[in-house]
Formats: structure tokens, C-alpha cells, sequence
């Protein structure tokens, strides 16, 4: 059996669309038209011989692809990228997106119980960082004597909470008949365990078009599981997110089994996010952050997790669900593990009730401030994002962590050029690497921040590097004699260069310039050091993964825009709430004590000092400049105070921002 997915182009007619359907009958397949994504495709299955060589060249064809996966739309034969699945509330709620480099947190109860317990739970998960909100309105339960839910009033009442705390909603559907009640109040379908193979029932909720979180049943196989979104995807939708919830297995401690070997590998067969349900996968409160940590350090895009103001008091799951300040710890524990597993927590702006603010896309968001959209600021929100380096950079990376993989994005020549960019409005913020956990400060663009007065540091993000010799598909370890990258780069790679000392260094602007320039010359004996995602980027082959002397190897990456006053704005994909961070530099007077007096003003209004580095000035023979990182107290006043006493005892102050800092 040969199943084809042939790709139509974007101005393919209805007459180019019977000539593919009647090529392929005449060759034995029947075929069927449907979407996948933003593409319209002409599926075929059948048991005929057919040269796609020849099946390409017909007009409005742009592509073919064969697979042998019986899940013809969710395998990778199909679609090689990641899916990013797109969950939107309408204009009241921002829009999440699960899969690519965040983590997606989707919290709330087992069961919507009353609209208070509802109101109450969803304001405190979407304090914590949960971006979507989770409870059933319609309960399948073991016993027909349990709490089977509120019904359509429960569903009501869970999407008042999600459009008061800016949280599109996701609930279980448990007939085809309710799938069509229920289209216009949930954002998100979940189909549970025990309907994974309800096949009318997935028919009809995948032709309804809204994204669908399909949980694995409880002794499904992954392949079952793959055939059951297939259902969901032939049917018309094209979102469709899977999730691992556990399964039986002989054991009993506890509710089932997390199958933690099922995310790679269905991430490895499909193109699907994939989340995971730790709640029901170990039914134990105390085992459920354990779980969920396991799931996000083995790959999986998010978490759905069962949270209770009260679970004592909980009609259903009581003892699997989370007390809030279980999952407020869950989430910053979520936090300090993403960035060690190449990712970053999702955070959304919170709404401004009253405020024309909502409907904001995250992965086009731009820094706001002051309760204004960044129209009413003057930064239109197509202007991208700027960063310094060829495609793939690593401060690429970083962009895509906080404004998302869809996010326009503008490449700089220099470090100049980038802040330039932002400078002159051709970019409505930029992202710069200011420090690296082994080799330092990045002092050139330091001097960059004080050289552009009007710029300002609105957020930060710590980025691991890992670091990969890159080369050539022709190369070899062998076959190199000159290594390129940038000095930050040869720096973190000691070691390894040590071992190869005849090889000649060779520095470039940027670690992703370094593997650009292989890719153009086609060069066999020059190798570069950046990372994985520049080797994809332009075509190369890893000789070497993970060379970096110390594993512990993050860069500190700061988002800086035009300056909004002061104090700048912090950026709604870094997390809302108030900056607690600020980065100044000054020099102080040419007398004993003077900076043990500034840092008295510090100690004084309990300002948390994390950083305080001495750089002498140029062209100012033993004077120095000082660049501290300081933390910003609960009460502002003293800050403020703080910093007005600072610029009475120092010399060239400079308040390069005060920014949401990332853990």
C-alpha cells in the first residue's frame, strides 16, 4: 500500500486539480482533497505503481511526498518541520501557541464545580503562568453515581473566568451532538482517553476546524494513538495537539503508568506537539511535579496539569490536583529547567480590562508599557524583531524564544547595525548578548548601550549554548585546517581547540557568520563552531556535537528598544508584572570611599546587588567605569530613592533599564 500526499500550489485551478485526481484513479489510488496547514493537498492511497518523478510535473503541483505511515497527515514523511499549534479566544484573550520552543502550560480543575471555584482557580494558575485553562463541564466517570459535571452552565461559567484572567479554554467533548453546542464556548476541544477511538466522535470534532488535544488511551498503542489524530486531521482540522496521560500497566502504586519513551518518540514519527498530563498519569498529588519535570526534561512542548484552591473539597480527581502554591513551585521549577532543554516557559500579556490591548499575537509581540498598545506608542507591530549574525545565530535563538518562530525578524551585518536598527525604526526592538556564564562580559556592546542613550534594555533571556564543529558534507576531522567562529566562540571551546593545535583560528563577526561563510565558498577544510540550528540553516553537517568546555555554558541575551521615559517597558512575551531588575553604569569621584558610599545606598534600601564590574574609560587613564545589576525591591518608592541618592555621589551615570528578569 502507497499512500502520497501531493501539495497543490498556490494557483492551482479546479481544471489542474481533475488532471492530478484522474492521474492518480487511472494509476490505481483513490483520492481525496482536504488541507494540512496553509496547503491544499490531493491525498492518494492504492496499491498501483506511479512515477512521481512524472506526478510532480503536472500543472499546480508543487510537491510530493510518499510515506509508508498509515498516518499519512501527522507523519514526518509528510511534513518534516515542527506543527505549532495556534489556540485563540477571539479579541478578549491573547493567542497561545503550543510547540516550537516554549513550553505551553495548560492548569485547572478536574471539574468546573461552581462559577466561584472557577473564577477563583483561573486567577490564581494565570498568576502562577498557566496560559490556558483546563476544567470539565461534561465528566466521564467510572461510576454513573459520580459528579458528571455542570453541563453547558459549567462551560459558562469556565469561559467567563478564561476571558477575565486573558485564557483561551480547553474542555472535554463526549459526543458528537454536544461537539456542536459546545463549538462557540470552548477554544479547544480535548478528546479523553476513553474517547480516543470514538471515531464519530473524532470525525465530527475535527470537522469543526478548532484545534483538539487528543489524549492517548490508556492501553493504546502509539500508533493507535497517531491513527486517532489522523481521524481528527482528515476531517478538517488542522491543530491538532497530542497528549500522553499514562497507561495501564500491571503496576499499582500508582493511577497509571507515564510512558516518558512515548515523547521522543512520537516526536520523532510526527509532526504533532505533544504535552503531557501528569496528573492522571501518576494520580498522586505529591508525584505529580516530579512527573511533569520528567516529561518537560524528556521533550514533551507543555504541560496539563489538575490545580484546586481546595482539592480536600474537590467532587472529582481531588487527590491528583495541585494546591496552588504546589503549582506556583511546579512553575518555577519549569522555568529554571527550560532553558537546559533548549526551551523557554510561555509567557502571555495579561489582559487590560477596558483597554483596547486584547487580542495581541504573541509571536508578533512587541515591548508595551504604560498600559499602551505598541500602536499608541508609534512601534506598528510589523516591524521585526532585529538581531546580529546570518540565520540560525544563536541570538536568533533567543528572538524566537521571546516573540516566537513566526516573528518577522531583521538580520544586522554588525552589532552596530543592530542597535542602529532600533535606533532609527527599522526594527521595534532588537536582541543582544551581554554576558556568557564562562567567559564574561561582552564589553563591546556595553559600550554600545552607553553610545546610544535613547536605547534601553526592556528584558532578558538566557540562552544555553551548546557548541558543534561545523563543516562541509565533504569534511572531515581530518580534513580541517582552519576553524572559524567568534572569539566568544574559541573561548568556550578551549579544550577541545587544544587537542587540534595546528588548526588556524579565525575570527567572525558572529558563530552563524562563521557557518554562512563555509555555505558560500563551499570550503572542505574550514570548519566553524556554532550551533545545531546553524548547521540546518545553511545546509552543513555536525563533525562534532557538545564541545564546549563547560556544559553549564548559558549567554545572557538582553531586548532593548527605544526608550519609553525612564523607565523602560517590559516585554509581554517576557511575563507581565513589574521590571525587577535595572542595569546601571557609572564612575564615581577620584576619592577614599566613594564607591563603598554608593554601595552603602544600596545595602540601605535593601537593593540586592547581582552584578559589579570595573572597566577602565578610554582615553582616561586610570579611571574607571562601574556596571552593576541590581534588583528591584517590592516597593518602588524605595528604588527610586535609591537611585536619585546614586546620581548625586557618581560620575556619568547611566540607567541602561529596568527589565522583567528571566530565571
Amino acid at each position: 500500500m502507497l499512500i502520497m500526499i501531493v501539495v497543490l500550489s498556490k494557483d492551482v485551478t479546479s481544471h489542474d486539480k481533475e488532471i492530478v485526481r484522474i492521474f492518480l484513479k487511472d494509476r490505481g489510488f483513490s483520492t481525496r482533497e482536504q488541507s494540512l496547514g496553509d496547503d491544499a493537498i490531493i491525498g492518494a492511497v492504492g496499491k498501483g505503481v506511479v512515477d512521481i518523478r512524472e506526478l510532480s510535473l503536472l500543472p499546480g503541483v508543487e510537491r510530493v511526498a510518499a510515506t509508508s505511515k498509515p498516518y499519512e497527515l501527522a507523519s514526518r514523511e509528510t511534513k518534516a518541520e515542527d506543527s505549532i499549534v495556534s489556540v485563540s479566544a477571539g479579541p478578549s484573550c491573547p493567542i497561545v501557541k503550543i510547540g516550537g520552543s516554549r513550553i505551553t502550560v495548560i492548569a485547572g480543575p478536574c471539574a468546573v464545580e461552581s462559577k466561584d471555584q472557577i473564577m477563583e482557580t483561573a486567577a490564581m494558575v494565570r498568576e502562577s503562568g498557566a496560559v490556558l485553562l483546563r476544567g470539565g463541564a461534561y465528566k466521564p466517570r467510572t461510576s454513573p453515581y459520580a459528579f458528571q459535571g455542570l453541563g453547558m452552565q459549567g462551560l459558562e461559567f469556565m469561559k467567563a473566568a478564561g476571558e477575565a484572567n486573558g485564557m483561551p479554554i480547553v474542555t472535554e467533548v463526549v459526543s458528537p451532538e454536544l461537539a456542536v453546542q459546545m463549538k462557540d464556548l470552548t477554544d479547544m476541544f480535548q478528546i479523553g482517553a476513553r474517547n480516543m477511538q470514538n471515531f464519530e466522535l473524532l470525525k465530527k470534532v475535527g470537522s469543526l476546524g478548532k484545534p483538539v488535544l487528543l489524549k492517548r488511551g490508556p492501553s493504546a498503542t502509539i500508533e493507535e494513538w497517531l491513527m486517532a489524530a489522523e481521524y481528527l486531521l482528515a476531517s478538517g482540522t488542522k491543530d491538532v495537539v497530542l497528549c500522553e496521560r499514562g497507561i495501564r500497566t500491571f503496576e499499582t502504586y500508582t493511577r497509571n503508568t507515564l510512558d516518558i519513551s512515548a515523547i521522543p518518540v512520537v516526536k520523532g514519527l510526527c509532526h504533532l506537539p505533544v504535552i503531557v498530563d501528569p496528573s492522571h498519569a501518576v494520580g498522586i498529588r505529591a508525584k505529580v511535579s516530579s512527573a511533569a519535570l520528567a516529561a518537560i526534561a524528556a521533550g514533551a512542548d507543555g504541560l496539563t496539569v489538575e490545580v484546586h484552591p481546595r482539592p480536600d473539597e474537590a467532587l472529582s480527581d481531588g487527590p491528583q490536583s495541585l494546591y496552588p502554591e504546589q503549582f506556583e513551585k511546579l512553575m518555577r521549577d519549569i522555568e529554571a529547567l527550560a532553558p537546559v532543554v533548549g526551551k523557554e516557559l510561555l509567557r502571555t500579556p495579561k489582559p487590560h480590562h477596558g483597554a483596547a490591548s486584547a487580542g495581541t499575537d504573541i509571536s508578533k509581540a512587541v515591548p508595551e508599557g504604560n498600559g499602551k498598545t505598541p500602536e499608541q506608542q508609534g512601534v506598528p507591530r510589523e516591524l521585526p524583531v532585529a538581531f546580529c549574525g546570518e540565520s540560525g545565530a544563536y541570538a536568533e535563538q533567543a528572538l524566537m524564544r521571546i516573540f516566537g518562530e513566526e516573528s518577522p525578524r531583521l538580520q544586522a551585518s554588525s552589532f552596530t547595525g543592530l542597535f542602529d536598527a532600533v535606533l532609527d525604526g527599522s526594527a521595534s526592538a532588537g536582541v543582544v548578548p551581554v554576558e556568557n556564564s564562562q567567559t564574561g562580559s561582552i564589553h563591546e556592546n556595553y559600550d554600545l548601550f552607553l553610545r546610544y542613550p535613547d536605547i534601553a534594555i526592556v528584558g532578558e533571556l538566557k540562552l544555553r549554548i551548546v557548541h558543534c564543529l561545523i563543516a562541509d558534507e565533504r569534511a572531515s576531522i581530518e580534513s580541517i585546517r582552519i576553524v572559524r567562529s567568534h572569539p566568544q566562540g574559541f573561548a568556550q571551546c578551549k579544550e577541545f581547540l587544544d587537542k587540534h593545535p595546528d588548526w588556524i583560528l579565525e575570527p567572525a563577526t558572529t558563530t552563524a557568520t562563521a557557518v554562512a561563510s563555509i555555505a558560500r565558498e563551499g570550503a572542505v577544510k574550514v570548519a566553524a563552531i556554532a550551533g545545531e540550528a546553524a548547521a540546518k540553516a545553511h545546509g552543513l553537517k555536525i563533525l562534532r556535537e557538545g564541545i564546549e568546555t563547560n556544559p553549564l555554558n548559558y549567554t545572557r541575551f538582553v531586548i532593548m528598544a527605544l526608550r519609553q521615559g525612564d523607565k523602560a517597558p517590559v516585554p509581554p512575551s517576557l511575563g507581565s508584572g513589574k521590571p525587577n531588575k535595572a542595569s546601571l553604569v557609572f564612575s564615581v569621584p577620584d576619592e577614599p570611599g566613594s564607591l563603598f558610599a554608593c554601595l552603602q545606598i544600596l545595602s540601605e534600601k535593601g537593593i540586592n546587588l547581582s552584578k559589579l564590574e570595573s572597566r577602565p574609560i578610554q582615553g582616561k587613564p586610570w579611571e574607571y567605569l562601574f556596571y552593576v545589576d541590581v534588583s528591584i525591591p517590592e516597593g518602588e518608592g524605595d528604588f527610586d530613592k535609591a537611585i536619585a541618592e546614586l546620581k548625586g555621589k557618581t560620575k556619568d551615570f547611566h540607567f541602561l533599564g529596568a527589565y522583567r528578569a528571566m530565571l
